[in-house]
């Protein structure tokens, strides 16, 4: 099976934020007549390697991933061991009968393709558990900064090195650790 890319599945999930209200000390303030527009944008990457909820996310998804990959490795050693002692049969002339060795052969295609399928239902089941997820994680940060940028921001963006939207910024309005510290400070309290 294919190894899941959390950081980069999840970093795309992420677009940029719109939020209400007006200022603070932090982000680029921008006046056009009497509306004041706040700007901050939040590294992605960082988060998602910082936030202990994304963190667990992760790990439980790669425990998931490991749990069907033993179970499809046990399954295919069981379909390896016995292909190799149809072989061993073949050229010992083990077999009493044409017939019992073509009802050898098509059970062990039948476990080929069983294999085959489980293999697919694994990766089927992952990618679901990885959207599942990145939705979840998706909501849990825009729903907090949807409350955290009331009467601070008016926008937040977000960036990460593949979807790189803030390309150069002032000091100060990079609120990714902030935001940080107050997910990991929520997420110890709901724990």
């Amino acid at each position: 099976m294919k190894q899941t890319i959390f950081a980069l599945a999840a970093a795309l999930v992420f677009a940029a934020s719109a939020c209400q209200q007006a200022s603070n000390n932090t982000g680029v303030t921008v006046a056009n007549d009497s509306t004041a527009l706040t700007i901050a944008y939040v590294n992605t990457d960082s988060l998602l390697l910082n936030y202990d909820y994304a963190k667990k996310l992760s790990d439980d998804l790669m425990a998931q991933q490991e749990k069907k990959q033993t179970d499809f490795n046990q399954q295919a050693r069981v379909f390896q061991q016995d292909a190799a002692e149809f072989e061993r049969k073949i050229q010992n002339n083990g077999f009493l009968s044409r017939e019992r060795a073509e009802n050898e052969q098509a059970r062990l295609q039948k476990k080929q393709q069983e294999l085959a399928m489980l293999e697919q239902k694994f990766a089927a089941e992952l990618q679901q558990a990885q959207a599942k997820m990145s939705v979840e994680l998706n909501d849990t940060v825009v729903n907090f900064l949807n409350s955290y940028a009331q009467g601070r921001y008016s926008l937040i963006l977000s960036t990460s090195m593949i979807a790189r939207t803030v390309l150069y910024s002032a000091p100060g309005i990079d609120i990714t650790a902030e935001v940080i510290a107050e997910l990991n400070k929520r997420y110890a309290a709901k724990k």
